[in-house]
Protein backbone atom coordinates (compact mmCIF):
# COMPACT_ATOMS: atom_id res chain seq x y z
CA UNK A 1 0.00 0.00 0.00
CA UNK A 2 3.31 2.45 0.45
CA UNK A 3 2.31 5.68 -1.88
CA UNK A 4 -1.19 4.10 -2.56
CA UNK A 5 -3.60 7.61 -2.02
CA UNK A 6 -5.56 7.75 0.63
CA UNK A 7 -8.93 6.40 0.86
CA UNK A 8 -11.80 8.49 1.20
CA UNK A 9 -12.23 9.16 5.22
CA UNK A 10 -16.31 8.75 7.00
CA UNK A 11 -17.45 12.04 7.84
CA UNK A 12 -17.32 12.86 11.62
CA UNK A 13 -20.76 13.77 12.85
CA UNK A 14 -21.16 17.64 12.81
CA UNK A 15 -21.76 17.60 16.81
CA UNK A 16 -18.62 15.75 17.45
CA UNK A 17 -16.20 18.21 15.48
CA UNK A 18 -15.79 20.53 18.41
CA UNK A 19 -15.00 17.79 20.96
CA UNK A 20 -12.29 16.62 18.35
CA UNK A 21 -10.69 19.73 18.08
CA UNK A 22 -10.77 20.31 21.87
CA UNK A 23 -8.90 16.68 22.37
CA UNK A 24 -6.36 17.18 19.56
CA UNK A 25 -5.19 20.31 20.73
CA UNK A 26 -5.09 19.30 24.20
CA UNK A 27 -4.33 15.29 24.15
CA UNK A 28 -1.61 15.43 20.76
CA UNK A 29 0.00 18.64 20.98
CA UNK A 30 3.41 16.68 20.44
CA UNK A 31 3.40 14.55 17.71
CA UNK A 32 3.67 10.98 19.18
CA UNK A 33 6.54 9.33 17.18
CA UNK A 34 9.57 7.11 18.69
CA UNK A 35 11.36 9.84 19.50
CA UNK A 36 8.57 11.84 21.34
CA UNK A 37 7.30 8.99 23.56
CA UNK A 38 8.80 10.45 26.67
CA UNK A 39 7.88 13.78 26.49
CA UNK A 40 4.26 12.84 25.57
CA UNK A 41 4.37 10.57 28.49
CA UNK A 42 5.31 13.74 30.57
CA UNK A 43 3.02 16.14 28.91
CA UNK A 44 0.00 13.18 28.81
CA UNK A 45 1.07 12.59 33.28
CA UNK A 46 -0.11 16.36 33.48
CA UNK A 47 -3.55 15.76 32.43
CA UNK A 48 -4.56 12.84 34.39
CA UNK A 49 -6.00 13.85 37.45
CA UNK A 50 -5.51 12.07 40.71
CA UNK A 51 -7.85 9.93 42.51
CA UNK A 52 -8.99 12.02 45.21
CA UNK A 53 -10.06 14.70 42.36
CA UNK A 54 -11.84 12.14 40.28
CA UNK A 55 -13.98 10.88 43.41
CA UNK A 56 -14.44 14.18 44.90
CA UNK A 57 -17.29 14.55 47.48
CA UNK A 58 -19.03 11.20 46.49
CA UNK A 59 -19.84 8.10 48.13
CA UNK A 60 -16.82 5.83 46.92
CA UNK A 61 -14.12 4.39 49.27
CA UNK A 62 -10.99 3.72 46.98
CA UNK A 63 -7.49 2.17 48.35
CA UNK A 64 -3.95 1.50 46.65
CA UNK A 65 -2.62 -2.30 46.68
CA UNK A 66 0.29 -4.01 45.45
CA UNK A 67 -0.32 -7.54 44.69
CA UNK A 68 1.80 -10.02 43.39
CA UNK A 69 3.05 -9.66 39.56
CA UNK A 70 3.92 -12.37 37.22
CA UNK A 71 6.78 -14.55 37.70
CA UNK A 72 10.28 -13.09 38.22
CA UNK A 73 8.38 -9.53 37.52
CA UNK A 74 7.38 -6.47 39.84
CA UNK A 75 4.22 -6.62 42.32
CA UNK A 76 1.56 -4.85 40.70
CA UNK A 77 -0.59 -1.64 41.81
CA UNK A 78 -4.09 -1.36 41.72
CA UNK A 79 -6.73 1.26 42.99
CA UNK A 80 -9.95 -0.54 43.90
CA UNK A 81 -12.79 1.50 44.11
CA UNK A 82 -16.10 0.41 46.42
CA UNK A 83 -19.37 2.40 47.68
CA UNK A 84 -18.32 4.23 50.93
CA UNK A 85 -20.31 1.64 53.55
CA UNK A 86 -19.49 -1.17 51.90
CA UNK A 87 -21.71 -4.03 49.20
CA UNK A 88 -22.22 -7.56 49.08
CA UNK A 89 -22.20 -9.73 46.30
CA UNK A 90 -21.79 -7.29 43.79
CA UNK A 91 -20.56 -6.73 40.55
CA UNK A 92 -16.97 -6.69 39.75
CA UNK A 93 -15.32 -4.22 37.29
CA UNK A 94 -11.64 -4.71 36.08
CA UNK A 95 -10.68 -1.63 34.48
CA UNK A 96 -7.64 -1.50 32.35
CA UNK A 97 -6.07 1.94 30.71
CA UNK A 98 -5.66 3.41 27.59
CA UNK A 99 -2.36 4.65 26.22
CA UNK A 100 -1.63 3.39 23.19
CA UNK A 101 0.79 0.97 25.00
CA UNK A 102 3.10 3.87 25.99
CA UNK A 103 1.73 6.67 27.91
CA UNK A 104 -0.82 6.69 30.81
CA UNK A 105 -1.39 4.92 34.37
CA UNK A 106 -4.16 3.89 36.17
CA UNK A 107 -5.73 7.04 37.02
CA UNK A 108 -6.20 7.37 33.12
CA UNK A 109 -10.45 7.83 32.67
CA UNK A 110 -10.55 6.36 36.38
CA UNK A 111 -13.59 8.95 36.39
CA UNK A 112 -15.62 6.40 34.27
CA UNK A 113 -14.95 3.81 36.74
CA UNK A 114 -16.33 6.13 39.57
CA UNK A 115 -19.13 6.17 37.79
CA UNK A 116 -19.98 2.85 37.49
CA UNK A 117 -19.57 1.97 40.92
CA UNK A 118 -21.88 4.64 41.66
CA UNK A 119 -23.95 3.53 39.05
CA UNK A 120 -24.29 -0.34 39.26
CA UNK A 121 -23.33 -0.50 43.21
CA UNK A 122 -20.04 -2.32 41.58
CA UNK A 123 -16.46 -2.97 43.23
CA UNK A 124 -14.06 -1.46 40.48
CA UNK A 125 -10.21 -2.41 40.05
CA UNK A 126 -7.43 -0.21 37.68
CA UNK A 127 -4.01 -1.66 37.19
CA UNK A 128 -0.82 -0.10 36.95
CA UNK A 129 0.92 -2.29 33.70
CA UNK A 130 4.52 -1.99 32.57
CA UNK A 131 4.54 0.46 29.48
CA UNK A 132 6.28 0.15 25.94
CA UNK A 133 8.81 0.30 24.95
CA UNK A 134 10.81 -0.24 28.18
CA UNK A 135 8.99 -3.10 28.79
CA UNK A 136 7.77 -4.80 25.61
CA UNK A 137 5.11 -7.65 25.28
CA UNK A 138 4.15 -9.21 26.54
CA UNK A 139 4.65 -7.62 30.19
CA UNK A 140 1.41 -5.37 30.31
CA UNK A 141 -0.91 -7.68 29.30
CA UNK A 142 0.79 -10.15 31.98
CA UNK A 143 0.31 -7.40 34.32
CA UNK A 144 -2.86 -6.97 34.23
CA UNK A 145 -3.79 -11.29 34.09
CA UNK A 146 -1.92 -11.08 37.72
CA UNK A 147 -4.26 -8.35 38.79
CA UNK A 148 -7.41 -9.91 37.46
CA UNK A 149 -6.02 -13.15 39.19
CA UNK A 150 -5.76 -11.06 42.68
CA UNK A 151 -9.26 -9.49 41.97
CA UNK A 152 -11.01 -13.00 41.40
CA UNK A 153 -8.98 -14.55 44.20
CA UNK A 154 -9.85 -11.50 46.47
CA UNK A 155 -13.50 -11.38 45.31
CA UNK A 156 -15.59 -12.19 48.84
CA UNK A 157 -13.35 -10.07 51.08
CA UNK A 158 -13.93 -7.32 48.69
CA UNK A 159 -17.78 -8.01 48.99
CA UNK A 160 -17.82 -8.66 44.94
CA UNK A 161 -19.99 -11.64 43.43
CA UNK A 162 -16.77 -13.95 41.50
CA UNK A 163 -19.23 -14.98 39.02
CA UNK A 164 -20.08 -11.42 37.54
CA UNK A 165 -16.65 -9.87 37.26
CA UNK A 166 -15.76 -8.24 33.78
CA UNK A 167 -12.86 -6.69 32.14
CA UNK A 168 -12.89 -3.25 30.22
CA UNK A 169 -11.04 -0.97 29.06
CA UNK A 170 -10.40 1.99 26.05
CA UNK A 171 -7.99 1.75 23.15
CA UNK A 172 -5.03 -0.26 24.48
CA UNK A 173 -6.93 -0.75 27.45
CA UNK A 174 -9.58 -2.82 24.88
CA UNK A 175 -6.60 -4.65 23.50
CA UNK A 176 -5.63 -5.71 26.86
CA UNK A 177 -8.83 -6.63 27.87
CA UNK A 178 -9.21 -8.69 25.23
CA UNK A 179 -5.99 -10.72 25.68
CA UNK A 180 -6.72 -11.01 28.95
CA UNK A 181 -10.04 -12.42 28.35
CA UNK A 182 -8.13 -15.06 25.98
CA UNK A 183 -5.51 -15.41 28.86
CA UNK A 184 -8.27 -16.39 30.97
CA UNK A 185 -9.74 -19.11 28.81
CA UNK A 186 -6.36 -20.36 27.85
CA UNK A 187 -5.16 -20.34 31.62
CA UNK A 188 -8.23 -22.34 32.96
CA UNK A 189 -9.62 -19.08 34.53
CA UNK A 190 -10.37 -16.98 36.35
CA UNK A 191 -14.10 -16.80 34.73
CA UNK A 192 -15.08 -13.53 33.79
CA UNK A 193 -19.02 -12.38 33.13
CA UNK A 194 -17.98 -10.45 30.27
CA UNK A 195 -15.31 -8.13 28.05
CA UNK A 196 -15.72 -4.51 27.30
CA UNK A 197 -14.00 -3.59 24.40
CA UNK A 198 -14.11 0.19 23.77
CA UNK A 199 -12.15 1.17 20.50
CA UNK A 200 -10.13 -1.58 21.41
CA UNK A 201 -6.34 -1.63 19.78
CA UNK A 202 -6.09 -5.25 18.83
CA UNK A 203 -4.16 -5.94 15.39
CA UNK A 204 -0.54 -4.77 15.04
CA UNK A 205 -0.94 -5.14 10.80
CA UNK A 206 -2.18 -1.88 10.62
CA UNK A 207 -3.71 -2.55 7.04
CA UNK A 208 -7.14 -1.91 7.16
CA UNK A 209 -8.93 0.77 5.14
CA UNK A 210 -9.96 2.20 8.16
CA UNK A 211 -6.00 2.71 9.30
CA UNK A 212 -5.16 4.37 6.10
CA UNK A 213 -8.60 6.46 6.08
CA UNK A 214 -7.24 8.28 9.06
CA UNK A 215 -3.82 8.51 7.96
CA UNK A 216 -3.00 12.41 9.39
CA UNK A 217 -6.43 12.74 10.48
CA UNK A 218 -8.60 12.49 13.46
CA UNK A 219 -6.97 11.47 16.81
CA UNK A 220 -4.80 8.36 17.41
CA UNK A 221 -3.79 8.30 13.82
CA UNK A 222 -2.46 5.25 11.65
CA UNK A 223 1.00 6.86 12.82
CA UNK A 224 0.52 7.14 16.13
CA UNK A 225 -1.11 3.60 16.07
CA UNK A 226 2.45 2.52 13.98
CA UNK A 227 4.48 4.18 16.94
CA UNK A 228 2.47 2.41 19.54
CA UNK A 229 2.96 -1.38 17.72
CA UNK A 230 6.87 -0.58 16.91
CA UNK A 231 7.23 -0.18 21.19
CA UNK A 232 5.19 -3.22 21.99
CA UNK A 233 6.67 -5.18 19.62
CA UNK A 234 10.08 -3.66 17.94
CA UNK A 235 11.46 -6.07 15.14
CA UNK A 236 8.24 -8.81 16.15
CA UNK A 237 5.71 -6.67 14.38
CA UNK A 238 4.00 -7.79 11.32
CA UNK A 239 5.56 -11.19 11.60
CA UNK A 240 3.98 -14.23 12.51
CA UNK A 241 6.14 -14.53 15.94
CA UNK A 242 3.46 -11.79 17.34
CA UNK A 243 1.36 -13.37 20.07
CA UNK A 244 -2.48 -12.77 20.58
CA UNK A 245 -1.72 -11.97 23.73
CA UNK A 246 0.11 -8.83 22.75
CA UNK A 247 -2.35 -8.24 19.48
CA UNK A 248 -5.85 -10.35 19.66
CA UNK A 249 -6.40 -9.90 15.85
CA UNK A 250 -3.90 -12.54 16.00
CA UNK A 251 -5.84 -15.53 18.17
CA UNK A 252 -6.65 -18.14 15.56
CA UNK A 253 -9.46 -19.67 17.69
CA UNK A 254 -11.77 -17.14 18.97
CA UNK A 255 -14.41 -19.42 20.81
CA UNK A 256 -14.91 -19.74 24.45
CA UNK A 257 -14.68 -16.36 24.86
CA UNK A 258 -17.23 -14.45 27.77
CA UNK A 259 -19.72 -12.25 26.16
CA UNK A 260 -18.17 -9.06 24.07
CA UNK A 261 -19.06 -5.53 23.86
CA UNK A 262 -17.53 -3.98 20.93
CA UNK A 263 -17.96 -0.40 20.31
CA UNK A 264 -15.68 1.58 18.06
CA UNK A 265 -16.27 4.90 16.09
CA UNK A 266 -16.82 4.52 12.43
CA UNK A 267 -14.47 7.60 11.31
CA UNK A 268 -11.39 6.13 13.47
CA UNK A 269 -8.61 3.76 12.61
CA UNK A 270 -9.18 0.69 14.80
CA UNK A 271 -12.96 0.58 12.87
CA UNK A 272 -12.25 -2.30 10.76
CA UNK A 273 -10.65 -4.51 13.36
CA UNK A 274 -13.22 -4.03 15.66
CA UNK A 275 -15.40 -5.55 13.15
CA UNK A 276 -13.56 -7.81 11.77
CA UNK A 277 -12.95 -9.33 15.73
CA UNK A 278 -16.98 -9.54 16.25
CA UNK A 279 -17.37 -11.33 13.06
CA UNK A 280 -15.17 -13.80 13.99
CA UNK A 281 -16.27 -14.29 17.69
CA UNK A 282 -19.56 -14.85 15.85
CA UNK A 283 -18.06 -17.68 13.52
CA UNK A 284 -17.45 -19.95 16.82
CA UNK A 285 -20.86 -19.15 17.80
CA UNK A 286 -19.72 -16.89 20.65
CA UNK A 287 -21.55 -13.89 21.98
CA UNK A 288 -20.26 -10.32 20.74
CA UNK A 289 -22.57 -7.05 20.47
CA UNK A 290 -21.08 -4.73 17.94
CA UNK A 291 -21.90 -1.13 17.87
CA UNK A 292 -20.34 1.29 15.12
CA UNK A 293 -21.33 4.26 16.06
CA UNK A 294 -22.05 7.22 13.23
CA UNK A 295 -19.00 9.74 12.28
CA UNK A 296 -17.34 9.09 15.79
CA UNK A 297 -14.08 9.90 16.34
CA UNK A 298 -11.56 7.72 18.50
CA UNK A 299 -12.55 7.97 22.03
CA UNK A 300 -15.58 10.46 21.19
CA UNK A 301 -17.94 9.73 24.14
CA UNK A 302 -15.24 11.36 26.27
CA UNK A 303 -14.58 14.91 24.44
CA UNK A 304 -17.68 15.39 22.91
CA UNK A 305 -20.29 14.15 25.90
CA UNK A 306 -23.36 16.00 25.00
CA UNK A 307 -23.83 15.10 21.74
CA UNK A 308 -26.90 13.15 20.54
CA UNK A 309 -24.49 9.69 19.64
CA UNK A 310 -22.60 9.94 22.68
CA UNK A 311 -26.03 10.08 25.08
CA UNK A 312 -26.50 6.98 22.68
CA UNK A 313 -23.64 5.13 23.25
CA UNK A 314 -23.00 5.46 27.14
CA UNK A 315 -26.70 4.34 27.43
CA UNK A 316 -26.22 1.47 25.31
CA UNK A 317 -22.26 0.62 27.26
CA UNK A 318 -24.78 0.87 30.47
CA UNK A 319 -27.36 -1.47 29.21
CA UNK A 320 -24.80 -4.16 27.72
CA UNK A 321 -23.24 -3.89 31.28
CA UNK A 322 -26.58 -4.27 33.05
CA UNK A 323 -27.51 -7.50 31.17
CA UNK A 324 -24.13 -9.42 31.34
CA UNK A 325 -24.11 -8.18 34.92
CA UNK A 326 -27.57 -9.21 35.81
CA UNK A 327 -28.39 -5.83 37.26
CA UNK A 328 -31.84 -4.76 37.52
CA UNK A 329 -32.63 -0.84 37.25
CA UNK A 330 -29.87 1.60 38.38
CA UNK A 331 -28.25 1.38 41.65
CA UNK A 332 -27.31 4.97 42.12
Amino acid sequence: MTGAPRPRPVPYDPQLEPGLASCRELIERIPLRADTILANRAYFATLVPPVEEAVGERPVAFEHVTVAGPAGAPGVELTVLRPRGGVRDAPGIYGIHGGGMVLGNRFFGIAGLVEDVLTFGAVAVSVEYRLAPEHPAPDAAEDCYAGLVWFAENAAALGVDPARILVGGASAGGGLSAAVALMARDRGGPALAGQMLDCPMIDDRNTTVSSRQYDGIGIWDRNNNDTGWNALLGADRGTDAVSPYAAPSRAGDLSGLPPAYIAVGAAEVFRDEAVDYATRIWATGGQAELHVWSGGYHGFTGFSPDAEVSRAAVATRESWMRRVLGITGRSR
